[in-house]
């Protein structure tokens, strides 16, 4: 699929789902097969992620690969001039800004790799990730196994009464959750 693509184009990789289905493994996945292809590689990841590792993205599965750090998307424009391939995790930490910011690596001729939410913890669309998909040339939604019935889950059921819509965390305070088995506090619904 990927390989029709011409040396020089660039073009952007969604990678969404609920936690713990994979999306951070996924791309783990992708950028270690194009260092294998020796291409230039950079990974970026929010500042405020920092549940398993400073400077590493990890999946839930211990998977880890060395990342930087950011604090907002336009610090990956200036970090990633002379990547060929861009991965970027955790985007819904990131603003609406993120899509500019990937469309102009793709502009330039980058691969751009992006994993994240595509729902928040009340089951809505989690930006910036809806937008991207707008724009992305391949999306991969990736399915967990919910934890109540068995079924495939793309939902993120969070177990504390938190009402922020970011909290930071992972299976301390969340669980994957099929539709059926998602449960929304009615109350949080206006949040």
């Amino acid at each position: 699929m990927l390989s029709i693509v011409p040396k020089g184009t660039g073009w952007i990789e969604v990678i969404c789902g609920s936690m713990f289905s994979g999306k951070t493994e996924e791309l783990i996945r992708r950028i270690r097969r194009a260092q294998i292809a020796r291409q230039k590689v950079k990974i970026f990841k929010p500042i405020i992620d920092d549940r398993y590792s400073a400077n590493h993205i990890v999946s839930h599965n211990a998977q880890r690969i060395p990342s930087t750090p950011v604090a907002k998307p336009q610090d990956i424009l200036t970090q990633a001039a002379d990547a060929e391939v861009v991965g970027i995790d955790e985007a819904q930490f990131f603003d609406l800004s993120l899509v500019d910011v990937c469309q102009r690596l793709a502009d330039q001729g980058k691969r751009v790799i992006v994993a994240g939410l595509d729902q928040d913890y009340l089951g809505r669309p989690f930006e910036p990730i809806p937008q991207l998909l707008a724009v992305a040339e391949y999306i991969t939604k990736t399915l967990a196994i919910c934890t109540r019935c068995g079924n495939p889950a793309n939902r993120t059921q969070r177990l504390n009464k938190n009402s922020n819509r970011v909290v930071v965390g992972a299976a301390d305070i969340y669980e994957a959750r099929c539709r059926h088995c998602h449960e929304i506090d009615d109350s949080k619904e206006g949040v």
